[in-house]
């Protein structure tokens, strides 16, 4: 940004072309100085890092080292670097969401027509297709990259030449086309005063972060031994400090706990804006805690997420174990109705059928045509090919169901984006 300004100072004849290449040299020079650890930024020897920037530029060049400070604020260049440092972070960002995304393909395209149960209120309800649920959370990240996308949108705008709040002599327009923002600032109180872009992006790493908790929450319970589904491989898991045939799943529960991070942070923000008169206020500085601990919170969790996954093991025997096919109950309710009887009774009948189907120790598909005809004269024969999971999938081959032809149609769609 220093390095920006020097030269749309240049353009605009504040300063000459060979003052304008000694200070941009001279800055290069320190940023190298920077990255090999010759330099280092310490909070006692100057008020600020834009300060300190500008006394290692005098120490180079001189007192022409302060022209640097003409037609620029404070108020600018904080709020430019903001803007700067989230886009990069941004896109970092977006990219570990796809390379989860990707994991999460490969698991489904792996276990094609592996079947579980699907849960309503932590109950079993009814059949699915594991790549199915697996996709759930593709999509689900999906809209969160297109959030952190459409945000881009709103972070890529230069507040360079607002000043202080009133605007400078240099052209905005040009500022943002050197530090590559996309469009510059319509209002300059606007451009050094809000943070809602900040707000914006928090509230995106905390949606993100809850979908993260909701799979982490799935794989703490699928490993357990009362489910089974699933096995973590020792590069992912914790051994007990006491219990040593335990495995635990440590790095989910750590992306579940750490959720709420992300969440305070966003709104810790919207504390701090809440109620602050235009302009620019030293509130402000509070924006930057959150904001550098959900960064690394969210990004911290996007790869151990990815990291679990690649190091779990599904267990296709206890995934399709099924005690009984009661599962499938929805599916004699839809046979009454095909056979006419109103949807509240076949309902309220099918629910004494798997009654009495509980009573006798018997699956639904084990009930003979004649104890269906004692609960309905609409039941014949044809009623046994609505009891078994793959007549239950085949009729699921709609568009985003979980049939087999659909899935397939999902991942292929899923291969797309």
């Amino acid at each position: 940004a220093d390095q920006a300004h020097a030269k749309a100072l240049a353009i605009a004849g504040v300063i000459s072309e060979e003052l304008k290449d000694k200070i941009v040299k001279a800055l290069e020079e320190i940023k190298v100085e920077i990255e090999n650890g010759k330099r280092a930024i310490k909070g006692d020897e100057a008020e600020d890092v834009h300060t300190l920037v500008e006394n290692w530029l005098l120490e180079k060049i001189g007192d022409e080292a302060g022209f640097l400070r003409a037609y620029r604020s404070r108020n600018e260049q904080i709020a430019c670097d903001e803007r700067l440092y989230l886009k990069d972070e941004t896109n970092k960002i977006i990219q570990l969401i796809s390379g989860l995304q990707q994991t999460l393909l490969q698991l489904a395209e792996k276990h094609r027509g592996w079947i579980m149960p699907g849960y309503t209120h932590l109950q079993r309800a009814q059949p699915v297709l594991l790549p199915h649920y697996l996709l759930a959370y593709f999509w689900m990240l999906q809209r969160d990259k297109e959030r952190f996308k459409d945000t881009l949108r709103r972070i890529d705008i230069s507040p360079e030449g607002a000043g202080a709040l009133a605007g400078v002599e240099l052209d905005p327009k040009i500022k943002a086309q050197l530090l590559g923002f996309s469009t510059s600032f319509e209002n300059s109180i606007d451009a050094v005063s809000d943070r809602d872009f900040i707000l914006e992006f928090l509230s995106n790493c905390s949606i993100c972060a809850i979908h993260l908790s909701r799979l982490a929450a799935e794989i703490t319970l699928w490993v357990s031994e009362e489910f089974g589904f699933l096995t973590l491989s020792d590069a992912v898991a914790a051994g007990s400090s006491i219990m040593p045939q335990k495995k635990n799943p440590q790095p989910a529960e750590l992306v579940r706990g750490k959720t709420g991070r992300i969440i305070g942070a966003l709104v810790a923000l919207f504390l701090t804006l809440k109620g602050l008169p235009l302009s620019y206020s030293s509130d402000l500085q509070e924006d930057k805690p959150p904001l550098f601990d959900a960064i690394d919170t969210l990004k911290s969790s996007l790869i151990a997420t990815e990291k679990l996954l690649e190091n779990a093991e599904f267990n296709m025997e206890k995934l399709s174990k099924f005690p009984n096919d009661y599962l499938l109950a929805v599916e004699l309710a839809d046979y009454l109705l095909k056979k006419g009887l109103p949807f509240r009774k076949a309902h309220q009948l099918v629910g004494k059928i798997v009654l009495y189907a509980i009573d006798k120790g018997k699956k639904l598909a084990d009930l003979t045509i004649n104890e269906f005809k004692e609960f309905s004269p609409l039941f014949e024969e044809d009623v046994y090919s609505f009891l078994t999971y793959d007549s239950f999938l085949k009729r699921r081959n709609f568009s985003g169901g979980t049939g087999g032809e659909a899935v397939e149609k999902q991942i292929q769609k899923a291969k797309e984006v």
